[in-house]
């Protein structure tokens, strides 16, 4: 499966999952935008890998590639991202919504500030930079997106609340826009990852321990390589990734339980609303 000739930008390029998406699209022939503001984890500061120093690792490896410094959460900033593919290379084939940041705390501990931060690049970099993309995508009649969605924000974990907030949005975003690709030749999926990163390299180790060499980034790459490439035979989905296995991560709705007309019927059909057997999954997006 070879990227040649594809132009493919990859939000938050410059470490982790990013850095390791876009040697694997460089190195089998794509022409990849790394972007990268280079911050902190949690985007208070300067700090990490430089989208730069990735792009000069690759074209040493006898690959393509260009850096791009602006910030995806600024609408300004996402246009310039795809305004670089697209004046440089003359064309954009898939945008990797990588870029994130992670505050962490416990819900009362959050401030309007984190929640604002972290939405704004997850979810609204995520946003503003595909809706930048999708005229030159649709005006091709080809394009592939993918997001970055994550376990916490569909199965929820403690002290995530902003992180989560934005990650589930993402899950909502990805099946919105399968439908509207659909007639325009997008397909727009999402990854659910687990790697070590600078994100959450402490947490990783105190789970995994010494493991955590079998969670490196490189074992999520194929999965969100395959999303992008032309012979992604999947629209809508979300699937798991982390150390070489993958799953789909899948919205069901089981057996519906009729004439509940009080909280008391409610009360006690609580336990046959909750089966979900038979179950009915979601079906493949439409145009609409």
């Amino acid at each position: 499966m070879e990227f040649a000739g594809d132009v493919v930008l990859v939000t938050g390029g410059g470490a982790g999952l990013g850095r390791s998406y876009a040697h694997l699209l460089a190195g089998r022939g794509a022409r990849v935008v790394v972007n990268d503001v280079s911050c902190a984890p949690d985007g208070r500061s300067a700090g990490g890998g430089t989208a730069q120093q990735v792009v000069d690792e690759i074209t040493a490896a006898g690959g393509e590639a260009v850096a791009d410094v602006h910030s995806v959460a600024d609408p300004e900033g996402a246009r310039a991202a795809v305004a670089c593919a697209l004046e440089r290379y003359g064309r954009i084939d898939a945008v990797i919504n990588n870029a994130g940041i992670v505050r962490a705390a416990e819900f009362h501990r959050l401030v309007a500030d984190d929640f604002r931060a972290v939405l704004d690049v997850h979810l609204l970099g995520s946003l503003l930079v595909t809706r930048a993309a999708w005229p030159a995508m649709a005006a091709q009649g080809y394009g592939r997106v993918v997001f970055t969605s994550s376990s916490i924000g569909l199965l929820g974990s403690p002290g995530q609340g902003a992180y989560g907030s934005a990650k589930g949005a993402l899950v909502g975003l990805t099946r919105a826009l399968a439908c509207e690709g659909v007639g325009h030749g997008i397909r727009v999926n999402a990854v659910a990852p687990m790697a070590v990163t600078r994100l959450n390299e402490a947490v990783m180790s105190s789970i995994f321990g010494d493991a955590t060499e079998q969670m490196s980034p490189d074992r999520v790459a194929p999965v969100t390589a395959y999303l992008a490439h032309r012979d992604c035979a999947v629209n809508g989905e979300v699937l798991s990734a982390a150390g070489g296995r993958v799953a789909r991560f899948a919205v069901g709705r089981g057996p519906t339980v009729a004439k509940l007309d009080s909280p008391e019927a409610m009360r006690d059909a609580i336990a046959r609303v909750r089966e979900t057997e038979p179950s009915r999954w979601w079906a493949e997006p439409r145009a609409r």
